[in-house]
């Protein structure tokens, strides 16, 4: 049962760290310093993985995220 609310607690501090990203900002030194360094997909379906850095303190990570592509409005060939 512990290892449940492990899991619930590292989903939201994901979310959390993720939404400070999407506003510009590092979740770590919350400066405006944070870059997409990689983007990977498996096409039309599943996720797509997000690779960010923060130039000012050496922040990574990476987050898995509902691919937006779709293979009926010609996103993916």
């Amino acid at each position: 049962m512990g290892s449940v609310f492990v899991y619930i607690f590292y989903l939201k501090e994901k979310k959390e760290q993720l939404d400070a990203i999407k506003r510009g900002f590092c979740p770590k030194c919350h400066h405006k310093s944070i870059e997409l360094t990689d983007q990977r997909s498996g096409g039309c379906s599943g996720p797509k993985l997000l690779s960010f850095e923060c130039l000012e303190c050496g922040y990574t990570n990476s987050f898995a995220v509902e691919n937006s592509d779709s293979c009926g409005t010609g996103g993916c060939h």
